[in-house]
């Protein structure tokens, strides 16, 4: 695929837009200059007519009849072709007309008092004007009725043909130096304001896994246009360098906690080899070796879960899904802690106020609920009761898992969601789990288009606040 050019693009653009403009005013121009030349033309052609009409007298010895002075006829307005003239009188009787005037049928139509037309002589273009009713000038008392005349006077349309012309010379010459200009300072100016994404893609090429500062140039910072990308890409790199750090620290993290389960089997398994042994040591050693490799294979599937839900909450598996009633879900939760919670002497409450329905994997939801449910029966002191509340306000249903417990220190609060993050860090692993039981609901509720609020203070308890869309 052939690759594009924004440059290549503006600056076409750019010149397309003023060659428009130039042709546009060309074209504008030399209408108007043609029109004001016909004017002044037309003009020129009146007075013409009515010079001619002003050598027309009444004779000496005959005063009704109308003589022409031809020896008093003004040179022509050009140069390059004689002008044409005619002058007819009220019983259409030539009174005179010029030597060359053409034969044939009337050019011009003779029933306005002034009428302007245009025609060919000789293959030389003119230029006609006719005037109806003009009254004899001669002023002389014939004792005769005034009479009236026809002139028609036609010049060749050379001169406005040439000025139009050497107008359009000037106007196009001077266009194209000027398009040349400002085709040159547009180039300039682009390639100019092209520079601060020049040298902020070089910005974003030295970013790499050692270094995730985008450190835009102050040009681009400082250019309106470049802000929302700047920004963008600053966002875009501090999420992606808390992405890389997280993953990173979760390899870490898994490898140290595999490690551990697979060290104690280890040493458990050459400690029996090293020796003979009776048939109740060897018993009790596998035992050991059986629950570590159990805590092994919860650790395992922990993560693989965590893994499946993160792949749902970002759309790369797709589930067709029944409709659950999310409170008979929550029951099931409530249900399975009921154990632990004897054991930690804590009391379960559910309530239901306004149960709703949810399109789920109805294991995801009891998974999301007996995680909340089992982490406030660790912190909640004994004598407690940590309640399950359910609520709908039609469109969006929520469940909200709350205790009395000691509460999570603001600094806490942000990382709860993490993996294999522990707030209490003196908790041993059989008590305080992996620290994958908020991670693996987070990404369940996200991935059901959902999201979990945590809520708390310390010494005033815990709420865990899930929202999810009702119905869909």
């Amino acid at each position: 695929m052939a690759k594009t050019s924004i440059q290549r693009r503006l600056v076409a653009t750019i010149l397309v837009a003023q060659i428009l403009l130039v042709v546009g005013l060309v074209d504008v121009a030399v209408f108007v200059t043609r029109s004001r030349l016909r004017n002044g033309f037309d003009v020129a052609l009146q007075g013409r007519a009515m010079s001619i009409a002003a050598l027309v007298r009444y004779g000496e010895s005959e005063p009704r009849k109308l003589v022409f002075e031809s020896e008093l006829v003004p040179p022509p307005l050009g140069p390059t072709a004689p002008d044409l003239y005619e002058v007819i009188g009220e019983g259409q009787a030539v009174i005179a007309k010029s030597a060359n005037w053409p034969a044939g049928p009337e050019v011009l139509a003779p029933d306005r008092d002034r009428w302007i037309a245009s025609f060919v002589v000789n293959g030389v273009p003119y230029r006609a004007l006719r005037l109806n009713r003009i009254p004899v000038l001669d002023r002389e008392d014939t004792g005769t009725v005034p009479s009236f005349l026809t002139v028609t006077y036609a010049s060749p349309v050379y001169p406005v043909t040439r000025a139009v012309q050497d107008v359009l010379f000037y106007i196009v010459l001077g266009s194209v130096l000027l398009l040349a200009a400002a085709g040159g300072f547009s180039l300039w100016a682009l390639r100019r304001s092209l520079r601060p994404l020049s040298e902020l893609a070089a910005s974003a090429a030295a970013v790499s896994p050692s270094n995730w500062q985008l450190n835009p140039p102050e040009e681009a910072r400082d250019t309106l246009e470049l802000q929302p990308l700047t920004q963008a890409m600053s966002s875009m790199l501090e999420g992606l360098h808390s992405a890389f750090t997280q993953q990173r620290q979760f390899l870490a993290n898994a490898a140290h906690e595999l490690k551990t389960p697979v060290a104690i089997l280890k040493s458990t398994l050459q400690s029996l080899a090293q020796r003979p042994r009776s048939a109740e040591e060897y018993r009790s050693g596998l035992e050991e070796a059986m629950e570590d490799l159990s805590r092994l294979e919860t650790l395992l599937h922990s993560m693989l879960r965590l893994a499946r839900a993160e792949q749902w909450a970002t759309g790369s598996l797709r589930r067709d899904l029944a409709a659950v009633d999310v409170g008979l879900t929550c029951q099931v939760a409530v249900e399975r802690a009921q154990a632990l919670a004897q054991q930690h002497g804590v009391s379960l409450e559910l309530a239901a106020a306004s149960p709703f329905s949810l399109r789920a994997d109805p294991d995801d939801l009891e998974l999301v609920w007996s995680n909340l449910v089992e982490n406030a029966i660790r912190f909640s002191p004994a004598g407690d009761t940590v309640r399950v509340t359910l609520r709908s306000n039609g469109s969006r249903g929520c469940v909200e898992v709350s205790d009395n417990g000691p509460g999570i220190p603001a600094a806490e609060l942000p990382h709860i969601f993490e993996r294999f993050h522990r707030g209490d860090a003196s908790r041993a692993r059989t008590t305080g789990g992996y620290g994958l039981g908020l991670a693996i609901s987070k990404a369940l509720v996200e991935a059901y288009g959902g999201t979990i609020e945590p809520h708390s203070n310390p010494g005033e308890g815990t709420r865990m606040v899930v929202w999810l869309s009702a119905g869909s």
